[in-house]
């Protein structure tokens, strides 16, 4: 009995009247651009004849140049295509709309900050001080204690109570906690310094001002931005790794410390350094609670001390005269803030990678 092999033919023909598919024609790489920066051209000569002006300029030219995207797109590529291309020139221009403020400012701080950024803004202080020369030793340092005081007061409140409503929290207990973290989240700044004001003057009597009532204040509005970071972070953990170390008879405490906590940290770690670069700046707060002083004190429970944010402040409301010295003073300052942030930035992204479980073998 002999098998006979059928192959199926290596080619169908056409029905008649039918010609062969072509491939789907699409624009060249880069020919998208070279549309939308023609609309913008286009839309730069038509805010010039009704009378130029950045903002006409970049109105123009994002209408002209997507309406061109969309329009060509679509007569070469197809409908599907042409609003993809519009979507994607929608995206891109909301993007680029919002790193002009950020760019305008760096470059702005950058400009004027450089001017006095020496090594005498660093080591010395405004003691003594009219007119030219001066530094900001004094505020640098008053800002890294009471940030760091701040820090430690926020972190493990935050961190244990995010932990509590993730793993333990039920009933109204857990509702009322994310109630009024939810609120705080809200308060305005000038209304925590009030807090701390009036809790330190029931101890000390009016008129007192200490680095410490600086610390609690920020840590009002630092404390319900951890605690928020932290539990979203640690939902993220997956319950299998919960569940695997509960059936190896591993208690829940342990399970939180060895298996939650490690997997989470990288986020946590984010999370954290985020809230500090968020309290770093306040000014409202300290302008109540720790007040200004041209010495250096690094007590904060001995008087009043200088914090960059107020030392801004000052240095920009109260130049004196001649006024120029001060307000290069005060935009170095702010150029220093802006570092600290960055680099609290590129910690929170070294905890990430030192930190962040492994996933290969």
């Amino acid at each position: 009995m002999s098998t006979q092999m059928h192959s199926a033919p290596a080619s169908t023909p056409l029905p008649s009247g039918r010609a062969p598919l072509r491939s789907q024609r699409q624009l060249p790489r880069f020919a998208a651009a070279g549309i939308f920066a023609a609309g913008i051209v286009v839309g730069a000569g038509l805010s010039a004849l009704t009378g130029f002006s950045i903002a006409l300029t970049v109105i123009y030219g994002v209408v002209l140049g997507t309406l061109a995207v969309y329009v060509v797109s679509r007569l070469v590529e197809g409908g599907r295509k042409a609003t993809d291309r519009l979507v994607t020139s929608l995206v891109g221009t909301a993007f680029a709309i919002a790193m002009i403020p950020l760019v305008w400012l760096v470059w702005t701080v950058l400009s004027r900050g450089l001017r006095r950024l020496d090594g005498a803004f660093f080591n010395s202080s405004m003691q003594g001080i009219i007119g030219d020369g001066g530094g900001a030793y004094h505020a640098i340092m008053g800002t890294l204690i009471v940030t760091g005081i701040t820090a430690v007061i926020s972190v493990p409140i935050g961190l244990l109570t995010a932990i509590y409503l993730v793993e333990y929290g039920r009933g109204r207990l857990a509702k009322a906690i994310t109630f009024f973290v939810d609120v705080m989240t809200g308060i305005p700044s000038i209304v925590a310094g009030l807090f701390a004001y009036a809790l330190f003057v029931l101890f000390f009597g009016p008129g007192v001002r200490l680095g410490i009532m600086g610390a609690v204040a920020l840590a009002v509005l630092m404390i319900p931005v951890v605690v928020r970071s932290c539990e979203e972070v640690l939902k993220l953990v997956s319950n299998e790794l919960r569940e695997a170390s509960y059936a190896l008879g591993v208690p829940k405490w342990r399970t939180i410390l060895k298996v939650v906590l490690p997997t989470s940290i990288a986020g946590l770690g984010t999370g954290i350094t985020l809230a500090i670069a968020r309290v770093i700046g306040e000014t409202a707060p300290l302008l109540i609670t720790v007040g200004i002083t041209n010495a250096t004190n690094l007590d904060p429970f001995d008087g009043r001390m200088a914090t960059l944010p107020v030392y801004a402040y000052y240095q920009l409301t109260q130049p004196g005269v001649p006024p120029e010295f001060a307000i290069d003073r005060a935009w170095t300052a702010a150029l220093i803030l802006i570092m600290l942030v960055m680099a609290l930035n590129v910690v929170a992204r070294l905890i990430t990678r030192l930190f962040a479980p492994k996933t290969g073998r």
